[in-house]
């Protein structure tokens, strides 16, 4: 499938990949995708970028941002897993629902914020998931990335105050 790089965005035409496996969103005939979704579709063989390949197309999306590669690692791993994986929002990194699940509708099972060993995590991020996902009746997720790039996940859940 062809696509076109817009302003840190992929824009596929048609709407066959947001229909049928549940990347980007849809704006009027096309399907917009993030990078990590992008990136992902690439490794696999189902996407074509003018003048990239998987690899200058990884790094070109690493340079514009610093947590790139372990966003993309954790993303592929849920996707793998066979999870419906949506991009985030507000601080959370993906959206991740039931499997078997089939529109925005459905509720959304875990938020998950991905995170490299190596980087400083600030105390306050496990306040605002808690929060955010009390707001969403959804479970809150810490994905670690480890140096080996293997995945691991964590629940969070209410702190507790002393």
């Amino acid at each position: 499938m062809k696509a076109e790089l817009k302003d840190e965005k992929v824009v596929v035409e048609g709407t066959e990949l947001f229909t049928d496996g549940w990347y980007g969103k849809k704006v009027g005939s096309d399907t917009v995708i993030g990078l990590v979704e992008a990136c992902l579709l690439m490794e696999r063989g189902r996407l074509e970028i003018d003048k990239f390949d998987f690899k200058k197309f990884f790094q070109y999306c690493a340079e514009k941002d610093k947590r790139f590669t372990t966003r993309f690692l954790v993303y592929r791993d849920l996707r793998e897993r066979g999870l419906p994986v949506r991009m985030g929002f507000k601080d959370c990194d993906f959206r991740v629902y039931e499997r078997g699940a089939k529109k925005k509708a459905d509720s959304i099972k875990w938020i998950v914020f991905v995170q490299g060993e190596d980087y400083d995590c600030q105390l306050e991020l496990f306040g605002k998931m808690n929060k955010l996902s009390k707001n969403i009746r959804a479970e809150a997720m810490f994905a670690v990335v480890d140096n080996d790039t293997d995945v691991t996940y964590y629940k969070v859940s209410e702190l507790a105050k002393l």
